[in-house]
């Protein structure tokens, strides 16, 4: 969430910067600024009316020592007025705040400078490309028939048990899925991250903290009852563990990194763009989370990327960085980079990792803070990515690596799976 003396001293900047994201935010941005002259409007008239009800307190007690009841009593009569109306501007007060924060919370943050122009991601820009496009055997399967072959997840058992988009991961495949989880945190462990094993389901206030609400509740699965929310990622609650914190300078960066299953509706996601692992509604991944001191957080994401990049290198994967553009930006974020590896029986690329830097946008609703060299408070910022999402990583993995004798294991994760074939 912008801050309101951010958006008063920066008014042009945040309107022009919103347009990258195709926002119209000029009547937003008029309507939060004179809602918030508004509010100052009533807490300055608040202030005076319980300064004068505290002078008339001191006058009344004075009066009543001077034997002065009458003038006494007319005073009395004057605090009562006064502390009518002061109610009622407390009143006006609060539902000010109320507007005034429920129209903060439909703006996005806004784009970095470097953020390229653009409506969708057809027009994100690609920085950095690796790898060989592998010539796969003849009569190559999609992972969805390679995982039937070799009897490595099953669908439809997911289809029966639960629904759509709800695989079980067997054998091999359980295996394989396991050695990825581990792989990534042993390499986010030797990067400096705290590996953390967060709860699974948050509370509304977690969501507002990091901006899936109210932006993302069509996607969220809902415990109605508890009022709780399943994370539709890690991000979640390893950055909510920060809400409401007072950060030390000296404990800069904080590097937290967790394993969780990650739920999403999907909601609208159908045919053959979402076959077998492309899309799912319960799926692996571990996330990395960062909170940095503002000054660094731009050197922290390029570390960050590079961190995901040695992730698919070791993997033998053929990857491509993207930056997005701002059509494609999501809502909380000021800079995106997304990773995506080459699915060879596809043939197209897939989405594995987003790696992004969200500046002060998510410690504004956290309240994530830190004191400054003047010992003023200042935002921290924050920062996160997937390294990395299982799904797509698996598919991309059994569908390049397939051999007339199996499917082969990269060399890194060998020690993990305790196998090298898949047959």
């Amino acid at each position: 969430m912008l801050q309101t003396s951010f958006i008063r001293e920066n008014k042009e900047l945040v309107i022009e910067r919103l347009k990258k994201r195709n926002f119209d935010g000029k009547e937003i941005i008029y309507q939060i600024l004179k809602l918030d002259d508004d509010r100052k409007a009533n807490q300055q008239q608040l202030d005076e009316n319980l300064a004068a009800a505290n002078q008339f307190a001191k006058q009344i007690g004075e009066l009543h020592k001077s034997g002065k009841q009458e003038e006494a009593n007319l005073l009395k009569e004057q605090t009562v007025e006064l502390k009518e109306i002061s109610n009622t501007l407390k009143e006006e007060q609060n539902s000010i705040a109320e507007n005034l924060q429920q129209l903060l919370y439909r703006v996005p943050n806004i784009p970095n400078e470097i953020v390229p122009a653009g409506k969708c991601a057809d027009d994100n820009e690609i920085v950095f490309e690796e790898g060989s496009i592998p010539k796969l055997i003849e009569n190559a399967l999609p992972h969805w028939e390679l995982a039937k072959k070799y009897n490595l997840i099953d669908f439809e058992l997911g289809v029966k048990v639960t629904g759509a988009g709800f695989p079980f991961y067997i054998g091999q495949g359980a295996r394989l899925q396991r050695a990825l989880i581990n792989f990534f945190l042993d390499q986010a462990r030797d990067a400096g991250y705290t590996e953390i094993l967060p709860p699974l389901m948050v509370n509304e206030a977690s969501g507002y903290g990091t901006g899936q609400l109210p932006d993302k509740e069509g996607q969220m699965y809902h415990a109605p009852i508890d009022d709780f929310y399943l994370i539709p990622t890690a991000e979640v609650p390893l950055t909510n563990m920060f809400r409401d914190v007072i950060v030390k300078k000296e404990d800069f960066p904080i590097k937290v990194t967790g394993y969780t299953p990650c739920f999403r509706r999907e909601a609208g996601s159908y045919g053959k763009e979402v076959r077998g692992l492309n899309r799912l509604h319960q799926f692996d991944k571990v996330e990395i989370v960062q909170i940095q001191h503002p000054a660094e957080s731009y050197a922290t994401l390029d570390t960050m990327v590079e961190h995901v990049k040695g992730l698919l290198q070791k993997l033998e994967l053929p990857y491509r960085v993207l930056k997005l553009c701002g059509g494609d930006l999501g809502f909380t974020s000021a800079l995106t980079y997304d990773m995506e590896v080459f699915s060879a029986a596809q043939v197209k690329w897939l989405e594995v990792s987003s790696v992004s830097n969200f500046e002060t946008f998510q410690a504004n609703r956290l309240k994530c803070r830190y004191k400054d060299e003047n010992g003023k408070m200042q935002l921290v910022h924050t920062l996160n990515g997937s390294a990395l999402a299982l799904p797509r990583i698996l598919a991309a993995l059994l569908e390049n690596n397939q051999a007339k004798e199996g499917i082969k294991i990269p060399k890194a994760l060998v020690a993990y799976t305790g196998f090298d074939l898949i047959k």
